[in-house]
């Protein structure tokens, strides 16, 4: 085949399992097409021209196979939109480096960023998607977020033991901002008493009452909870803070509930909390990380030289398949099905998880129905 020169970037924030992605494109490209690759530096900056490309090959001296254990990007990456740099610059930097074809490695956002940017310059384009937050439309998973959720259960197993040691209950924030995915897969693999998710309304009077019914039906003078950043207070609020930098995050949720917890029982119980944090997005990918991102990587490129664009690859039913860009928009964010099995199981195992009215669960079930419709007309 002719050979091409491919653009590689990855964009948002980072996460496990990056450096695989990177590595796969790398390493089909240009052993099975000969193909060249370019990694572009800090999303969209390294397309403006501020930041020099990487030339990336499976001869690098530096070798290819640790990116596998690596955690972050090599690449670098940006989470603000077209990080300060004008479309045309952008545009232009692409046809300047004699770039054939384009993969980015992100989350909604960012894939929407780039597709829109590849419309405009008329791009051969490819998405892979990642997040922690497990929120990506029409994918069962994406890169780093089983990662993500080992490192929370590995967090609870030892808060866990502590509580046990010190009669505590903990409060543990997760990320999640939108999607509460992390939350509830790492609260039933971690044994929470409770998960609290944006998704399903919840009660401080609920959670106290697990608490109590711990002590008096099982005995246990401990308790773990789990609570999603983007959980609203019980008014529908978030809870968030400005930064120096005048930005606005998403934390405190946690705080509030260990509040709503000493308000209700006083003195009865010892309340801790701990905010993961961005300790989530580091570290070692796990397996299936490093598999669904060399999975996710070779179909890329395979659709490239199949002489399809404007596709994201996917994960489904233990397989990769590929939709347009457009359909996957449709369905995001991904939201935790109130009607799902996953919530079914940790309900099943006694875990609190929100108030589940018939009313609630008719609303959502509508939702849902409401989306499914809006999806099949794109």
């Amino acid at each position: 085949m002719q050979k091409k020169r491919l653009g590689i970037l990855t964009s948002g924030g980072d996460c496990p399992g990056l450096n695989a992605a990177i590595r796969a494109v790398v390493s089909h490209a240009s052993l099975t097409y000969g193909w060249e690759v370019l990694g572009i530096p800090y999303g969209t900056r390294g397309l403006s021209g501020r930041k020099p490309p990487i030339e990336l090959s499976t001869c690098d001296g530096r070798g290819v196979d640790p990116l596998l254990a690596t955690g972050g990007t090599i690449l670098g990456s940006a989470s603000k939109g077209y990080s300060g740099e004008s479309v045309e610059a952008i545009l232009t930097g692409y046809e300047a480096l004699g770039l054939n074809a384009i993969v980015a490695i992100g989350g909604d956002g960012s894939l929407r960023i780039v597709a829109d940017l590849a419309e405009r310059g008329g791009w051969n384009f490819i998405g892979i998607p990642k997040t922690i937050d497990n929120d990506v439309g029409l994918t069962e998973s994406a890169i780093g977020f089983d990662t993500a959720t080992n490192t929370v259960v590995d967090a609870l197993q030892r808060l866990s033991s502590t509580a046990a040691s010190h009669d505590r209950v903990m409060v543990v924030e997760t990320m999640g901002r939108t999607a509460g995915h992390l939350a509830l897969h790492s609260g039933i693999a971690g044994g929470a008493d409770a998960i609290l998710i944006p998704e399903v309304p919840y009660s401080i009077d609920s959670v106290c009452q697990k608490i109590h019914d711990l002590k008096i039906l099982q005995q246990r003078h401990f308790a773990l909870v789990v609570v999603a950043e983007g959980a609203k207070t019980l008014s529908g609020e978030s809870r968030q803070y400005t930064d120096a930098q005048g930005n606005t995050r998403l934390r405190g949720i946690g705080d509030y509930i260990s509040d709503g917890i000493y308000q209700r029982l006083g003195d009865r119980v010892e309340v801790r909390v701990t905010v993961l944090g961005h300790v989530q997005r580091g570290g070692m990918p796990s397996a299936f990380d490093r598999i669904l991102a060399s999975s996710f990587g070779r179909v890329a490129v395979d659709l490239l030289a199949a002489g399809k664009s404007g596709r994201v690859v996917v994960w489904r039913a233990g397989d990769v398949e590929s939709v347009p860009i457009s359909e996957l928009c449709a369905h995001c964010p991904r939201l935790v099905d109130p009607q799902g099995s996953f919530l079914a199981t940790a309900r099943g195992l006694g875990t609190y998880l929100g108030e589940f009215s018939p009313v609630f669960e008719r609303a959502s079930a509508a939702r849902l129905q409401q989306s499914e419709l809006t999806a099949s007309q794109v």
